[in-house]
């Protein structure tokens, strides 16, 4: 099975990248590393049932079954007991994190309303890049029917880079739509 963005990554983003940066190595050359896609459910507290239609829209949405987290310590004004779930994560490595990164890049974020781009405040420094999600709704998968409550989520993309200026490169030549005119506060 042949992935559409990891070959465009070998033959043309990886050259690409070789020559702008001058790396003297193959290795150098940045990469996705992972993606993490992490769904907290607040409301989980009252009924542990929305953790399970979490879990199932985000395996609907990654392809890969999440891990279920668990509260580390209880917190009696959130009505919090240690050991309640109140998230789901997956991370995706190889062709499955290419995958959804091109779905992701291509289909999900144009469907946001009002979507201008990802600014450049929402890399961290190292390299990595964090997406903030309001609605599920993006991703084609997901049948708005079916949906009981609407749930953010955040995206997480690990890269090999150093920092963010080779990050941004390599993003923006996987196909990341970047925000034009990156001085503003939006």
């Amino acid at each position: 099975m042949s992935v559409r963005l990891k070959e465009r990554y070998k033959t043309e983003v990886a050259p690409r990248l070789r020559e702008r940066f001058r790396y003297k190595n193959v290795m150098e050359v940045p990469k996705l590393e992972k993606v993490v896609i992490n769904v907290r459910v607040g409301d989980a507290t009252s009924d542990t049932r929305f953790v399970d239609k979490a879990v199932e829209e985000l395996t609907t949405i990654s392809g890969q079954r999440p891990v279920v987290a668990r509260a580390r310590t209880s917190v009696a004004a959130f009505k919090l007991r240690k050991g309640m779930p109140i998230a789901t994560k997956v991370t995706l490595r190889g062709d499955r994190m290419y995958e959804f990164v091109d779905k992701l890049f291509s289909i999900a974020l144009p469907r946001i309303k009002d979507f201008k781009g990802i600014s450049e405040r929402q890399f961290d420094g190292r390299g990595n890049l964090n997406i903030g999600v309001r609605e599920q709704l993006i991703f084609p998968e997901i049948e708005y029917d079916k949906v009981e409550k609407i749930r953010g989520m955040d995206i997480t993309l690990v890269t090999t880079a150093r920092d963010d200026e080779q990050a941004r490169e390599l993003l923006k030549l996987l196909g990341l739509p970047l925000r034009e005119g990156t001085t503003d506060r939006a």
